[in-house]
């Protein structure tokens, strides 16, 4: 019958999917030897405004994965981030990196948005979210064959986030209650974080000495949205940083 061969064939390109998409592929690429690093797509931030006047976001995805990017974060929220869902969906069409859905997560439904849309990565925030939460949607995601990077900024917000199972951590350099900003925010966490677990620094990393004071932490990724948004040649900050 007509329907059971559609049930086979559903079978067969659902199990391709998730073989495409696999979350420990994922969390392999993020602990390999050499720090990675996460480029943002953003034009703007409750801290600093616009960020960048022309927004080019597709050419501004390529220029990461051309430069050996090994994720591409791009923000969705419109209100304070000027972000649209469809930025995602076109930068996933147009880039072979992963790419990450840079969110405030408090519903499941922006989750199945972020698989539709062709994430391969959402953020969980532990500051919004209860525990109870947290561990749903991290199943979720799981379900769904998505990467969650389960983002604290303390050490109670993390020991809340190994709790509930995170495989993948990321450290806020930014307090988002006052938007201050403190590298030593990951240096001080890092140690309390098991070393299978890719551990991702984020916010406030602007120069190669950044770089190397994160790497001599065994730091295994860092993301990095204006610093790379403001530079006229990405490629050559992007090798700089990834050769410091």
């Amino acid at each position: 019958m007509i329907l059971d061969d559609l049930v086979e064939s559903t079978k067969k390109r659902i199990a391709d999917e998730k073989s495409n998409n696999n979350i420990q592929e994922i969390i392999d690429k993020f602990l390999k030897s050499k720090m990675g690093f996460i480029g943002e797509v953003k034009h703007a931030s409750p801290s600093k405004g616009e960020i960048v006047k022309d927004f080019p976001y597709i050419q501004i995805a390529k220029e990461y994965s051309n430069a050996g990017i090994d994720a591409i974060s791009v923000l969705t929220e419109p209100t304070y981030f000027q972000g649209k869902l469809e930025y995602l969906s076109d930068i996933a069409k147009n880039v072979d990196v992963p790419v990450l859905r840079k969110d405030f997560v408090i519903d499941p439904y922006m989750i199945y948005q972020a698989k539709f849309a062709g994430a391969k990565i959402i953020l969980l925030i532990v500051s919004i979210l209860t525990p109870e939460k947290l561990k749903q949607f991290q199943n979720l995601a799981n379900e769904l064959d998505l990467a969650a990077i389960v983002e604290v900024h303390s050490t109670e917000e993390l020991q809340i986030a190994l709790d509930s199972g995170a495989r993948i951590i990321g450290v806020n350099n930014r307090n988002l209650k006052d938007f201050t900003v403190d590298l030593n925010n990951s240096l001080k966490l890092r140690p309390l974080v098991p070393s299978q677990i890719p551990f991702i620094a984020e916010s406030g990393i602007k120069t190669v000495e950044d770089i190397k004071l994160l790497k001599a932490a065994n730091i295994n990724e860092v993301l990095i949205g204006e610093t790379f948004m403001k530079a006229e040649d990405k490629s050559l900050i992007i090798r700089e940083f990834k050769e410091a």
